[in-house]
Order: C-alpha cells, then sequence, then structure tokens
C-alpha cells in the first residue's frame, strides 16, 4: 500500500509552507506530494495569504526535491488549453527527473471562475475527452513528427509537440463517482483510477465498473492503479485526535465515518477495508500543513505498518 501526502492549498498556505511539507514528505518516506488545483478558499476560512498556483508550485518542488512523486488531484481542465498544459507538465517532468503525475479532471468549483475571470463552460466532459486525447497525443507524437486535433472544442494543426517529458510516459489519473463516463474515459487514457473521499463500498463499486470498461476495450484490468483520497487526522491519543480535529474544524466521529481518524491502529485497519476491495494506494489529505508532527506520526506509526 502506498501512501501519499495531498494537500489543498487554497485554504491558506504560501509556497515556502508547501515546500516544508514536500520536504517532510520526501524525509519521512512518504510515496509523493500531491496538491489540489484551486484558486479561492472553500468553507469557512478565509484562504489567507491567497492562493498558489498549482504547476507553479510543482515546478519550484521538483528543483528542491529529489525522490518523491508530485502531481495533481485533479488539475481543472476549464482553467489551462491542453496544448498549454502538456507544454507545463512535460517542463516540470524536465525539471524532476521524471517524477511528474498528471491528475486532470473537468473543474467544478464555478465561484473561483467567477472570481478569477476564467470561463466555465456547461459541457465540461465532452472537453477533458479532447483535453486527454490532446494532452496525451502530443506527449506519444514522435520527435520530428507533427500532431493534429479537430475537435468540437479545440483545433491544432502542425503541432511540433514539444517539449518531450523525460518519462516515456507521465502517469495519467483520472477520478470521480460517475458511474457511466468516468469508468469508460478511465479505461481509454489512465493509468490510475482514483475515487476520492468514498465509502469502502462505493470504492469497490466503482473499482469493479472501472475494471469491466478497462476490459470491454481490451485492457486488463490489473493495467489501472486504484487509489483513494480520504481526509486524515491521527493522534497518539484521543485528545490528540480531538485537537486536531478542532484545528480543522472537523468532527472525530464525522471524520471517522468519512476518512481515516482516530488512532494509528484505527487508521490502519481501515486502510486495510480498503485495501481488501481493491485499492493499492491512499492520498492522505492533510488540511493542517503547519502540523509537521501529525506527519511524523503518519510515517512512524501507520506507514511504517502498511509497509
Amino acid at each position: 500500500m502506498d501512501l501519499r501526502i495531498f494537500t489543498e492549498p487554497q485554504q491558506g498556505a504560501t509556497y515556502d509552507t508547501l515546500l516544508a511539507v514536500a520536504k517532510a514528505t520526501e524525509d519521512l518516506g512518504f510515496d509523493a506530494f500531491f496538491r489540489s488545483d484551486h484558486y479561492l478558499s472553500m468553507g469557512s476560512g478565509d484562504g489567507l495569504p491567497g492562493p498558489t498556483d498549482a504547476w507553479l508550485t510543482l515546478a519550484g518542488l521538483a528543483r528542491e526535491t529529489s525522490r518523491i512523486r508530485l502531481g495533481t488531484l485533479m488539475t481543472a481542465g476549464t482553467f489551462r488549453l491542453p496544448g498549454v498544459l502538456a507544454i507545463q507538465v512535460a517542463q516540470v517532468d524536465q525539471m524532476s527527473g521524471g517524477r511528474v503525475e498528471l491528475g486532470l479532471g473537468t473543474g467544478w468549483f464555478e465561484e473561483e471562475h467567477k472570481a478569477y475571470g476564467i470561463p466555465f463552460p456547461k459541457e465540461k466532459f465532452a472537453r477533458l475527452e479532447e483535453q486527454l486525447a490532446i494532452v496525451t497525443g502530443l506527449w506519444e507524437t514522435k520527435p520530428g513528427d507533427t500532431f493534429d486535433f479537430h475537435g468540437t472544442h479545440y483545433d491544432l494543426t502542425d503541432s511540433p509537440a514539444l517539449p518531450k517529458p523525460t518519462q516515456a510516459k507521465i502517469p495519467v489519473l483520472i477520478g470521480g463517482h460517475g458511474a457511466s463516463r468516468t469508468p469508460k474515459l478511465a479505461a481509454k487514457y489512465a493509468d490510475e483510477f482514483n475515487m476520492p473521499f468514498a465509502s469502502i463500498e462505493d470504492s469497490e463499486r466503482q473499482f469493479g465498473r472501472v475494471r469491466a470498461a478497462a476490459e470491454a476495450v481490451g485492457r486488463k484490468g490489473d493495467d489501472l492503479t486504484y487509489s483513494n483520497a480520504l481526509v486524515v487526522c491521527i493522534g497518539k491519543d484521543d485528545q490528540e485526535v480531538a485537537r486536531r480535529a478542532a484545528v480543522i474544524g472537523r468532527e472525530v466521529d464525522e471524520l471517522k465515518a468519512n476518512g481515516l481518524a482516530g488512532s494509528p491502529s484505527e487508521v490502519v485497519d481501515k486502510i486495510g477495508r480498503y485495501a481488501e476491495v481493491g485499492s493499492q494506494r491512499v492520498y492522505l489529505q492533510i488540511l493542517d500543513l503547519d502540523d509537521l508532527d501529525h506527519l511524523e506520526l503518519l510515517s512512524s506509526q501507520v506507514q511504517s505498518q502498511l509497509s
């Protein structure tokens, strides 16, 4: 079971804070540092000192880390034109020495689009499918050849399809709860399918749909990695769990029901139950980015048991 650290910087974080978390992620033996791609805080928080851009952040971290994988859950398809995104991600992959992964989704948070003047189209899923075809097509085009794409939403002619990533294939992550179109899209383009903030039962059901969709297009179900993203809040005792829950504005019982919370042994047990239904990787959503002791406890008491 791989454990990855997943951050939500739109809730309030500087680059220096993210760098400290990324370095702790690397030093403590976690597999990867991922971040969300949002420009506006959610809920009651003020988001101060303001947003950081996902791919600018990852470019900086690419030069200041050496081992961990770096990526997004999920890059918003509404934020960037696919040709530009392909260039950005390939460049960060080069900067990292081949450690980048791209999670790509439709984009869903209308308020942040209004706040920063970003168009929010009605039909986003069809755009996402074209974006995936373009980004992966540009990377797969052989040096010296050109890439063309003529779709409903995007049109590319005689693209040199440069630069190329360092990796032979940048892993592509697709996720979501949709019962039909999402599994089909994952079967066509994804190296990993991620089930965000879902129960064990819903995860098992959706993993099964994705496996079936993969087999329907001639892939093996095991060709994809299956993962979950879950909020985490652990402590050495009940008091520490309650303190950490209060800091992020959540109730312990709710966190235990909908995420990974409680003692290290409780969390190890629940991760094990996700593993039983096919989950191979968990993205631990860390909401208090100043609490590096939380990461240390996760490493020493949870990750150590799972590895």
